[in-house]
C-alpha cells in the first residue's frame, strides 16, 4: 500500500514536470502577437463585443470550416452579428500551438474552448481550432485572414 502511494506521486510529479518540459519559450515578437490574439478574444466578451471588429483589416478573406467558400470583412460582421445574438460567450480558453512572425506580418495556430449560453439560458460547449493571419498596421496586430472553427465529433 505504502509503496502505490510513493509510486502514484512519483507518477503525478512526473507528468505534470513533463507537461513544463515541453512548454515553448516564445521570443518577444512571438509574445507580441499572442498580446493581440489575447486582446481581440478578450474584447469579442466585453460589453461591445462587435468592438472585434475592429481587429479585422479591410483587406481581411477568412475560411470558417462550417463556410462553403470564403468571406470577407463585411460577411465576418454579418455573421458576428447573427452568432451574437444567439447567445453570449461565458467563458473561454485559447492556448498557443505554433507562432511564426517576419516582421509585420504573423499567424498564429491556436485552439480554443468556450462556453456560450444560448438565449434560453442553455450551456453550449465548442471545442476548436484556429489559424489567424495578421499584420501588424500602426503598432496593433490585424486580422488579414483566419482559417478554421468547431471540432466536431463524429459521437
Amino acid at each position: 500500500m505504502r509503496y502505490s502511494i510513493i509510486l502514484s506521486f512519483l507518477l503525478i510529479f512526473f507528468f505534470a514536470g513533463s507537461n513544463q518540459m515541453f512548454a515553448q519559450q516564445w521570443s518577444p515578437e512571438q509574445k507580441s502577437v499572442w498580446a493581440g490574439v489575447e486582446e481581440y478574444w478578450a474584447v469579442s466578451i466585453s460589453s461591445d463585443p462587435m468592438s472585434f471588429t475592429k481587429y479585422f483589416d479591410d483587406s481581411y478573406i477568412g475560411w470558417a470550416y462550417d463556410s462553403e467558400i470564403p468571406g470577407t470583412k463585411a460577411d465576418a460582421v454579418k455573421s458576428l452579428n447573427y452568432w451574437l445574438k444567439k447567445g453570449k460567450t461565458q467563458y473561454y480558453t485559447i492556448t498557443p500551438s505554433n507562432i511564426w512572425v517576419n516582421g509585420d506580418f504573423a499567424y498564429v495556430h491556436y485552439h480554443y474552448t468556450q462556453v456560450m449560453e444560448s438565449t434560453d439560458g442553455k450551456p453550449n460547449t465548442e471545442k476548436g481550432r484556429w489559424t489567424d493571419i495578421l499584420m501588424k498596421k500602426s503598432g496593433k496586430w490585424m486580422l488579414v485572414g483566419d482559417h478554421g472553427g468547431e471540432i466536431k465529433n463524429d459521437d
